[in-house]
């Protein structure tokens, strides 16, 4: 995976505001009209739009148009290529204080000789 996939950074960005991830929280347990979605945020329908829009954008959530009613779902598969970088950036880390860890091990027996 690239280092600055275009894909990673539309997720990390749209999980950046905490009015879409409430969004997103409330879609987690099923599909949801856009005014049910924007009741609890006390934004304008315009503005949740825009909020429906970047993560519509970044593939998190799928809208489907029935008469006047738009409905919103989660895309849970959206988020895989995120788990997948976060997975590696951990083994990194822990790879990196394992060693730190068996260093100041090693120079603190060191000492005690």
């Amino acid at each position: 995976m690239a280092k600055h996939d275009v894909d990673l950074s539309l997720l990390f960005h749209a999980l950046a505001d905490p009015t879409r991830r409430s969004i997103l929280t409330r879609l987690a347990r099923g599909p949801a009209p856009v005014s049910e979605l924007a009741e609890p945020t006390g934004l304008r329908l315009p503005t949740v739009m825009r909020h429906l829009s970047v993560l519509e954008d970044a593939g998190m959530i799928a809208t489907e148009k029935d008469g006047r009613v738009r409905t919103c779902a989660m895309v849970p598969e959206a988020l895989t290529p995120m788990r997948t970088w976060l997975d590696e950036q951990r083994a990194i880390w822990e790879s990196r204080l394992d060693r730190l860890d068996a260093y100041v091990k090693t120079v603190m027996e060191n000492r005690e000789k």
